[in-house]
């Protein structure tokens, strides 16, 4: 066969794209297949313990058996699917329930009542065993302007907290501090207490910080507040011999500048590089956001059309970057309006009516969320964990077969591909499918072993990478 091009002209321009091609895909790695915390839980500093995490799962516990004591109440607050089917009776319900508890998984999934009964006893064992995720040690919003002593001491307290925490074993997984953000008049307070915070939290620990520690940056408007973090981060980490880079940061998105900029650009990408690979997140901030776009305080809520817009121009500056993104919070606290040992009947089904229309909101919510691509959120009260895990392990629960049945044939195709030589290119689809168990099995909806109905190994499941299993498929092949 004749070809009308030498070697040397193809070699050089396909350098050339090579070039171009491992430059992008530096900037566009593809989501990351680490862990990412459901929710991140923000309290004030002033109000951070040791145990405070294990306190609010106990908090959490009693608040979701007080107002549903059983998995047929839950399922007919928030209306999950085969609720209608359910029975009301108490003798009904205990029967109902005992012959659940006998079978085995398998043998439920056949009945309707499988996905309230399983949401309901995911969500307790959650909160029995991890009910907080990842916290916010709050010197923000959460904290407010107070005095500068008052900011020092509470700095020095809390991070001490943090260190018996870790001695302890009673910290979150995840966790990390807001400060005050770089604004002309807060920079000097936010400073400082990074300052003191990380002083005192290492010096109590040896040189040590928490498994996943970060800094919040909030209300970032320019590349410059990044980069100030940034340098302040290498000061910080050569005063207390840590090493370079280990100090990580998130952001926020909670002003309309962050999404369109003076020059009608989107300037996320410009502020993500200025952390220079430090940060790990950009976190959504409902209030602060509906505020900046002039949305009046009864109107400021996740469900309104320009959180929606804001999340969708987030996700096409920083999709394919592998910053985790997280949507914000529903401010209505379920809580019931009356205190109290003796309250009447009618107190109580006040108090119950408001906690389930509490739910409902953090419930939908939530799922809205999901559904459009945001795995984590905020969360501001213990009493709302209950509703965060309810609609995750609803969400991945309802869509396992589907995503089972699809992930599996990508796997069968893969094996197909690797026998026959050819190429398999849709890897992408493969690794969204990956990441739907890999989220699932982080949150505690599904297991290992149920990820196995799939065709992949335990080994391959915890590469947590598509690319690295069809990678390591052909190389048993050759």
């Amino acid at each position: 066969m004749k070809l009308s091009l030498q070697d040397t002209d193809k070699s050089q321009l396909l350098e050339q794209l090579g070039v171009a091609n491992r430059q992008f895909q530096q900037t566009y790695p593809g989501d990351k297949p680490d862990r990412q915390p459901v929710h991140t839980v923000y309290g004030g500093a002033n109000l951070f313990k040791s145990d405070t995490c294990v306190r609010m799962g106990e908090i959490a516990l009693n608040n979701l058996k007080t107002y549903a004591p059983n998995f047929t109440e839950l399922a007919r607050v928030l209306q999950l699917k085969g609720h209608e089917h359910l029975p009301t009776l108490e003798k009904d319900i205990q029967a109902l329930t005992e012959r659940l508890d006998a079978m085995s998984e398998a043998e439920r999934k056949q009945e309707h009542a499988w996905l309230a009964y399983s949401v309901y006893n995911k969500i307790i064992k959650k909160l029995q065993r991890e009910a907080v995720e990842d916290f916010r040690v709050d010197f923000e919003d959460g904290f407010g302007n107070r005095p500068d002593a008052e900011e020092d001491e509470t700095a020095v307290r809390a991070a001490q907290e943090v260190a018996k925490g870790m001695q302890n074993g009673t910290l979150s997984p995840f966790i990390g501090i807001r400060i005050k953000p770089f604004t002309e008049d807060l920079k000097a307070r936010g400073v400082r207490t990074l300052d003191i915070f990380l002083t005192t939290l290492l010096e109590a620990t040896g040189g040590k910080l928490p498994d996943n520690f970060v800094v919040m940056l909030p209300k970032v408007t320019i590349p410059e507040q990044m980069t100030t973090m940034v340098r302040l981060f290498e000061l910080i980490e050569k005063a207390n011999n840590l090493a370079p880079g280990t100090l990580k940061m998130e952001t926020m998105v909670e002003a309309t500048q962050i999404i369109m900029d003076e020059e009608g650009r989107n300037p996320l990408m410009r502020i993500i590089r200025a952390s220079e690979g430090r940060c790990v997140a950009a976190h959504f901030g409902t209030y602060d956001y509906t505020a900046s776009a002039g949305i009046t305080a009864k109107y400021q809520t996740m469900a309104h059309p320009v959180c929606d817009f804001a999340h969708h121009m987030t996700k096409v500056a920083l999709g394919g970057t592998g910053i985790f993104l997280s949507d914000g919070a529903t401010n209505v606290m379920p809580i019931g309006p009356h205190r109290g040992d003796n309250l009447s009947f009618e107190q109580l089904k006040e108090n119950r009516d408001s906690v389930h229309n509490a739910w409902r909101q953090g419930f939908h919510h939530t799922t809205h969320s999901l559904i459009n691509g945001l795995y984590q959120g905020w969360d501001l009260n213990p009493a709302q964990l209950p509703m965060r895990y309810a609609a995750t392990y609803n969400f991945f629960l309802s869509s396992y077969d589907d995503a089972l049945n699809r992930l599996k044939t990508f796997v069968e195709r893969a094996a197909i591909s690797t026998l026959t030589g050819d190429i398999f290119d849709d890897a992408a689809t493969g690794q969204g499918l990956l990441n739907f168990f890999l989220k699932a099995m982080n949150c505690g909806a599904i297991t290992e072993e149920e990820v196995l109905a799939t065709g992949l190994t335990l080994d391959e499941i915890h590469t947590r990478s598509f690319f690295r299993i069809l990678e390591g498929r052909r190389q048993q092949k050759a």
